[in-house]
């Protein structure tokens, strides 16, 4: 039971280990974890084509601020991957499904509340859009003359996602990792996620910054997420796994 747990400090030096031990998991598993997160890469350079063909250039930054409004849904996959290799297993597409067979099923509320942060953000952004830039189409060359009205949606929408972000960041960061363990009930995860961030404040919100622009920045550059997701992925295991040790 989460009542059960005692969490360690969150400290920098846990984020060091935490980064290098993700590394590491991630260049041993490379196959399929590379594979896996090329799924939702080759699903951002779907969406972002079409943010750049439809004229709405300037959302292309909204829409990779919101893909950390869902990753914590995809983690029960690498929690799979992870698992598999730790016990000597083979480590395949079918770690992954067994990644989410073994997470409680309330995880999946967590998803379904990701997905609702999610559109709430992305219903916000797009009012914003409309106010501040309008209907007329910004392609991809037109970016500078368009800059003022560009540089305040950014902006302003930016804040709105770090609201929503903020949410879902201090709920999910150590909740999700316990659910896909089954080391806690929901509401006792999400207890401590709150209890854990809150408790370690400045250090979880520079883990949650680095993850966040690390992340964002991969999307921007998208033939680099493979490589990222993965790493970030075993580092916030491995994080988890320093803060809430397993008995």
């Amino acid at each position: 039971m989460a009542n059960a747990l005692h969490p360690n400090r969150l400290q920098f030096s846990t984020l060091r280990l935490g980064v290098i031990e993700g590394w590491q998991l991630a260049n041993v598993t490379r196959g399929v974890s590379f594979a896996y997160a090329f799924i939702f890469a080759a699903i951002g350079a779907v969406i972002i084509g079409s943010l750049l063909a439809l004229g709405l250039t300037p959302f292309v930054v909204v829409a990779a601020g919101a893909f950390m409004l869902i990753g914590p849904a995809l983690l029960a996959g690498f929690f799979g991957i992870a698992a598999a290799y730790e016990a000597g297993e083979r480590v395949g597409f079918t770690a992954i499904v067994n990644g989410f067979r073994r997470a409680a099923p309330s995880v999946w509320v967590l998803a379904l509340v990701c997905a609702l942060l999610f559109m709430i953000f992305i219903t916000d952004a797009a009012i914003l859009y409309s106010y501040m830039i309008g209907g007329a189409p910004v392609w991809l060359g037109e970016l500078l003359p368009a800059q003022a009205g560009v540089l305040r949606f950014v902006v302003w929408a930016s804040v709105s996602g770090f609201v929503v972000a903020l949410m879902l960041y201090t709920v999910a960061a150590f909740s999700v990792p316990l659910l896909c363990e089954r080391r806690a009930g929901l509401v006792n995860a999400i207890a401590l996620s709150v209890r854990v961030v809150f408790g370690n404040f400045f250090v979880a919100m520079f883990w949650g910054l680095f993850l966040s622009v690390v992340i964002v920045a991969s999307i921007l550059l998208l033939p680099t997420l493979p490589l990222t997701l993965p790493w970030l992925a075993f580092a916030s295991r491995s994080v988890y796994r320093q803060v809430i040790p397993r008995m």
